[in-house]
């Protein structure tokens, strides 16, 4: 059975997708078996009356995996916004059961399987869960924070750290990813106060990439990121 990372987020938007799939095609560049896991999908485009799951699509492309789409993405939804919310609306009933058994299936198949949450780690999954309650019921896997470059990085990140060691997960590393371009004292500042406070292995900061290019993608992770701390959690 293989290893599980949950990449999660100090907010939407803050590039959890970019990290996940760069990591995925790096870590697989390196030998590693990669699966790759979007549970709940929100914001999916309807094409030919089906919802295409795009970041899901993108992590299986970056992964290189050929694990069928459904596997790796149970729940694809049409508003953007948290899934519990919009599995209300399309009444769609979320269950984790569904999830677990999809999850143990890819972990079956693969080494490793970066699993990215939906939005930050207390974005409601369903009625019940939060994004933190994934982690737990995947076996208690371990997080990697994904926080936005920007004034008030500190603080959000903080927060999401906490929250994930108040749950009892384990945050395995951090990275700060640029989502425009510097433009202030913060995005000077952050990567050294971060280092200093937030007591988690800091894998680095990605620089502003203005389109999803998949080469690119990969290219900034194996420039920019350590990813040291993984290959020991993986015994590599």
């Amino acid at each position: 059975m293989g290893k599980g990372i949950l990449i999660t987020g100090t907010d939407t938007g803050v590039g959890k997708t970019l990290v996940a799939g760069g990591l995925a095609a790096v870590l697989r560049e390196r030998g590693i078996d990669v699966g790759v896991m979007k549970p709940a999908e929100s914001g999916c485009r309807r094409e030919n009356g089906e919802l295409v799951p795009e970041d899901a699509l993108f992590l299986r492309e970056m992964s290189r995996c050929s694990d069928d789409i459904r596997l790796i993405n149970p729940y694809a939804l049409e508003h953007a916004i948290s899934p519990a919310q919009a599995a209300e609306i399309e009444g769609v009933d979320i269950k984790m059961e569904t999830i677990t058994r999809a999850y143990a299936t890819l972990a079956s198949l693969h080494e490793l399987v970066l699993v990215e949450g939906a939005g930050g780690i207390l974005a409601p999954l369903n009625s019940q869960l939060f994004m933190a309650d994934l982690a737990v019921e995947l076996g208690n896997i371990p997080v990697l924070v994904v926080a936005r470059d920007t004034l008030g990085a500190i603080n959000h990140t903080l927060l999401t750290i906490n929250c994930a060691r108040g749950e009892g997960v384990n945050v395995i590393g951090l990275v700060m990813n640029r989502t425009s371009a510097p433009s202030d004292l913060a995005n000077v500042y952050n990567e050294e106060a971060l280092e200093r406070w937030a007591n988690a292995p800091f894998l680095g900061t990605l620089p502003f990439l203005s389109k999803r290019d998949p080469e690119r993608i990969k290219q900034a992770v194996k420039v920019n990121l350590n990813i040291g701390p993984l290959l020991a959690w993986l015994g590599r």
